[in-house]
Order: structure tokens, then sequence, then C-alpha cells
């Protein structure tokens, strides 16, 4: 650290407003640099949620006194360029920005060294451009045109922006690709930080199948609802909750049980038992997978994204679990009848020692060695 210490350090992330991966990235990095100031489009955290933050306070936009930006604040999209701009980061030596959306956009001098971790390019603006338009029914009319364009001035502004970044972090290889197909830069790659502690390992499973997530569409927990409704013999318990709800327990069957939202320490109890977890996302990265092999819990997945680097398949000597290659109700059927066929070949220690690639530790160690690099690198060349 003392190569460090005495720099002059500016965290920016994107937004405060829950605690979910990329706000544990910026916990991490925050407990790396506790000297570190933090700025941020928005800041909406109360009292009671401000401890991984280590109760700092968070210089923020104009965007954070617009009407109804507490609960709006993504309608407010088409500024935040504009907003995170204007955030004055000039006395800074270190800029760390936690991006997906706009936080690598700061303005910084050709003296500061600006590192960004990109948990993904902006999604919507990028190639998930469509699947964002048709979610939110604005595929024709004015609106739809208006939406495209102001997309299309997002894209370019991003890729101006990524001019402004003297170094990449990618949260995996998946988002490492996409870096280089959007901004053409490289990305060095280090996997998001999973709090492993209390993930403890469990041999003796149940005969239920699970699956946890927020009821969204982009999850497809709709696809797994739709498979195990056609196959009757399964339990699958569905842990979260979300605005598709009414419309996924309509397309399920009695072997389908809905337990809605859990506390951690209930849901870890599930991964614990679960013969396997269900998951049917293209992430970035994906928590919940390494979560539940920590509880020594296999996992079926769709084999694009961020769980194809941290689920090891049946091509493995030690696999982890099994990918189904298509999306699909079809897909995630065939999986299943895989994963029981192979489950032998899969133990529950082997995705206990797996997840632990991922642990709090390995993160710190490898995102300090490379701040350090990366600092004393500029130094010999200023």
């Amino acid at each position: 650290m003392s190569k460090l210490e005495n720099l002059k350090i500016a965290i920016v992330h994107e937004w405060f407003v829950t605690y979910a991966g990329s706000e544990r990235v910026v916990e991490q990095i925050l407990n790396l640099f506790p000297h570190a100031d933090l700025f941020a489009v928005v800041d909406f955290f109360n009292d009671f949620q401000r401890g991984f933050i280590q109760n700092k306070k968070v210089t923020t936009t104009f965007i954070q006194k617009l009407p109804f930006a507490k609960t709006k604040f993504r309608k407010y999209l088409p500024l935040m360029p504009l907003a995170i701009e204007q955030l004055d980061l000039s006395a800074y030596d270190l800029i760390i920005s936690s991006s997906h959306a706009v936080a690598k956009g700061v303005l910084t001098a050709p003296h500061q060294l600006h590192i960004s971790y990109v948990h993904s390019p902006i999604r919507y603006a990028w190639d998930l451009q469509h699947q964002y338009l048709k979610e939110s029914n604005l595929e024709r009319g004015i609106k739809s045109w208006i939406a495209r364009w102001i997309l299309h001035q997002i894209r370019i502004w991003d890729t101006r922006t990524a001019n402004g970044v003297d170094l990449f972090i990618a949260n995996s290889k998946f988002i490492a690709r996409r870096i280089q197909k959007v901004y053409r830069r490289s990305a060095e790659v280090i996997y998001p930080p999973v709090d492993l502690q209390n993930y403890t390992l469990c041999e003796q499973k149940q005969d239920f199948y699970l699956t946890a997530s927020r009821l969204v569409p982009y999850k497809r927990i709709d696809l797994i609802v739709e498979a195990f409704s056609q196959m009757c013999d399964r339990q699958l318990i569905v842990i979260g909750d979300g605005e598709q709800m009414a419309r996924i327990r309509a397309k399920s069957s009695s072997n389908i049980k809905f337990l809605g939202h859990l506390e951690p320490d209930l849901l870890r109890g599930y991964m614990q038992n679960a013969k396997a977890f269900v998951f049917a996302s293209e992430e970035d990265f994906g928590i919940t997978p390494v979560e539940a092999q920590a509880c020594g819990t296999p996992v079926i997945a769709y084999g694009r994204g961020g769980v194809s680097e941290s689920v090891r398949g049946l091509d493995c000597d030690r696999p982890t679990g099994v990918f189904f290659a298509e999306q699909t109700v079809a897909g995630i059927r065939e999986a299943v009848l895989e994963f029981e066929e192979n489950s032998d070949r899969i133990l529950p220690m082997t995705c206990h020692e797996n997840a632990m690639r991922f642990s709090t530790e390995r993160f710190q160690a490898e995102f300090l060695e490379f701040v350090e690099k990366a600092w004393c690198d500029q130094s010999r060349h200023k």
C-alpha cells in the first residue's frame, strides 16, 4: 500500500441505490483505499445502508436534485453523459471508475491515471439495444425513434470517452471481448469479488432443483419454469420476486414452488440442499452460480456470458455443471437430463473448490497489484 497511500484517489460509481454486484466491487476497492473520495450520478442510500461504503459522503451530480430522481433516475439517462462530465476530479492523482453506463466518462487530465473497472459497456446502447427496445415496448412509433436516436448519441459519446481511460479492467473474458468490440481496447480480466465465507459446503443434497433471481425478463426464469412444467416428476423451487411474477406463475405446474424474496440466510439453506442450481440468463459475470458452487451445488446454465468462465462443463476433467447451448425450454430440459445422466461425475467438493477462485481476498490481491503496477509505469513515463 505504501506506493499509493499518499495519492489523492477518487472512486467514481454509477449510482448508489442498491447493494448488488457492482456495489460489492466498490466496497472492496474502498477497503483497499479507505482514504479515497466517492463520486456518483446519484446517491439515495439511507443512513442504515451506508456501512459498505464506510458511511462516506458521496459527491453527486445535478441529477440528484431533479424531480422524481429518487425513483425514476434511470429516466434521466439522456442527461447522464452531461452530468458525469460536471464532476470536478482535477485535484486527484488516481481515478478509479466502476462503470456499466457512464462512470468511465469523467473528465481527466494527462497527468492523472484513470483506471476503469468495467462491468459492461452500456448494454442497452450496444448489442442489447434490440432486446431493450422490445422489452420496453419501444419497437414502433415516435417514442421508438426518439429512443433509438438517444441510444445512437450515447454510443457516440461512449466510444469517445473510452479515450479518456488509461487502462481497462473487465469483470470477465466475456466483457473483455465486448470492450474490444466496442472500444477497440484491450482489458485485463479481474473477476469480481464473491463473499464466500458464509457459503459452506453441503455434500448431502435433497431432491429438488433451485433457481433464484429477480423476476425480470432478461433473467429468463419463465423458460426454467416452463421447462419444469413439462417435467412434472421433478421439483423446482423459485426464489425471488419481480415484475414478471404473475406471468411466470401462470405457466407453472404443481411441481413448482414459489417462495418469493428470502433473506440471505434462508436462501443459502436452499442453495446448500438443492441437487442443482438452474441459471438461464446471459450475464456479464453472474454471482449466484458461484455462490451455489461454494455450497457444493452443481450448476445447470446457459453457456454464454461470464458463467461459462465460472462453471466447468462436462468437457472438463473435474466438472461443476452442465451447459445448454440454446436459451430455450427444450435446451433446459435436455440439460437437466444430461445432468442426471452425469451427476456422479460432479462432486460437491469439486464445486466448492472451483468457487474459491472468486474469493474477496483474491480480488483484493489482483486489483491492488494491477493498480500499483499501473501507477509505477505512469510515474516512470512522466
